[in-house]
């Protein structure tokens, strides 16, 4: 998982396998909690999933200013980055 494409690839995959959301419904600029109804035990689960598919621990307060899928985008590239 190198680049955004690959990471927005795979996060669209866990959102429409894991939280049942229409593919055509993730953009980068969709409201994970307004436009894809993710509440916050949601965020919770997609975090673990994110944290075993990329092996790195995410830190919660970083993931409290994730609003956007692009902003889960930007968060996964910077943790993969470290």
């Amino acid at each position: 998982m190198q680049n955004r494409q690959q990471i927005l690839d795979m996060l669209t995959r866990i959102l429409v396998e894991e939280f049942e959301i229409e593919a055509q419904d993730i953009t980068p600029e969709a409201s994970l909690y307004d436009e894809l109804d993710l509440d916050s035990i949601d965020a919770v689960d997609l975090v673990i999933k994110l944290q075993q598919l990329t092996g790195k621990k995410i830190q919660p307060d970083e993931f409290k200013a994730v609003r956007t899928v692009d902003d889960v985008v930007s968060a996964i590239e910077g943790l993969v980055k470290q």
